[in-house]
């Protein structure tokens, strides 16, 4: 398993009294894959749609080409941030619910977890 699943799987958030340096590691990788405006944008974009999204909606929407859009839909889907679903020629893309939980709850400073 990659350091960015373990970051989508632990439940540390970055509040607690402690962190390991594994857990570290694993929580920056998760935040790298967020770390560029298009994702960002590509993410928002996901998580305001009521179903999921073509991946031929996001060049136009993030104003990149589509190998450069593909790159970096790659980089969130490897995150496990993101799910793909095959549509005939097309791939539709939805948040992951339990990635989307687990990134808010390490980013709860208040420490509290599970």
């Amino acid at each position: 398993m990659s350091a960015t699943l373990e970051a989508v799987a632990c439940c540390v958030p970055l509040g607690a009294e402690t962190i390991s340096d594994e857990e570290a590691t694993a929580t920056a990788e998760l935040f790298k894959a967020l770390a560029d405006p298009a994702r960002v944008k590509i993410v928002n974009l996901i998580a305001t749609a009521s179903e999921p999204v073509c991946v031929c909606e996001f060049p136009g929407a993030v104003g990149l080409s589509q190998p450069t859009v593909s790159h970096h839909v790659k980089k969130l889907t490897d995150a496990g941030l993101l799910e793909r679903e095959q549509r005939g020629k097309w791939a539709y893309f939805s948040l992951k619910a339990d990635a989307v939980e687990k990134l808010a709850l390490v980013a709860d400073l208040k420490g509290a977890c599970c």
